[in-house]
């Protein structure tokens, strides 16, 4: 295995109708996830980023975690912000990234206005409804190692100045398939999530589920 999306692509097929995560408001299926996923890395690919970083600014929900897996599969890597951040952070977070795009929901679209952010902005309601393409999706795939970068975490800093630590795609495995054996998950396990998203330990609940 070289690609963290390689665990969604096993499972979605064999058990698509099973919720993969859920929330109090609703829930994906593997099914719904693998395809929205998709259907946000084709999009991302049609507007032309590949291996540049996608800022996810979005309200902690599955959506949120399908938009993460879009930006693998458009063969980019994803930077996950929480509308509770302070501005200020945003802000410097933004300036030391330079993103491209940002991709953001109902409740965040509008924060983007006060910060110091001009690049193209998606909505993930949007996006997530484009025709996917499988064939670009297949060479993006073909392009991409497992040293690739999948996203940039950014912690606080001794100095209170955003740092970017970066995870790419052989790390995330590594840790998960040393992980799964001690947790030993079944098939009817369930995972509680508490970690917000825009620290990497969410991982811990989200991919060991996948596989």
């Amino acid at each position: 295995m070289t690609n963290v999306l390689e665990y969604l692509e096993q499972t979605a097929p064999r058990v698509p109708e099973k919720i993969a995560i859920g929330s109090p408001e609703y829930s994906l299926t593997y099914g719904e996830i693998w395809q929205e996923a998709k259907a946000v890395g084709s999009f991302l690919h049609s507007n032309g980023l590949y291996s540049q970083s996608v800022v996810v600014f979005m309200k902690k929900s599955p959506r949120t975690i399908a938009a993460f897996l879009g930006a693998i599969y458009a063969g980019c890597y994803y930077v996950p912000l929480d509308e509770e951040m302070p501005a200020h952070r945003i802000g410097l977070i933004f300036d030391t990234l330079n993103p491209q795009a940002v991709i953001c929901d109902e409740t965040t679209v509008n924060l983007l206005d006060g910060l110091s952010y001009t690049g193209a902005r998606y909505l993930y309601s949007e996006i997530s409804a484009f025709p996917v393409e499988e064939a670009a999706l297949a060479a993006i795939r073909d392009r991409q190692i497992d040293t690739d970068p999948i996203y940039i975490v950014f912690t606080s800093g001794s100095t209170g100045i955003p740092k970017g630590v970066t995870g790419c795609h052989r790390g995330v495995i590594d840790y998960i398939e040393n992980l799964c054996p001690v947790l030993q998950p079944d098939e009817d396990s369930v995972f509680g999530n508490q970690t917000p998203l825009y620290f990497d330990a969410f991982f811990k609940e989200v991919f060991p589920a996948f596989r």
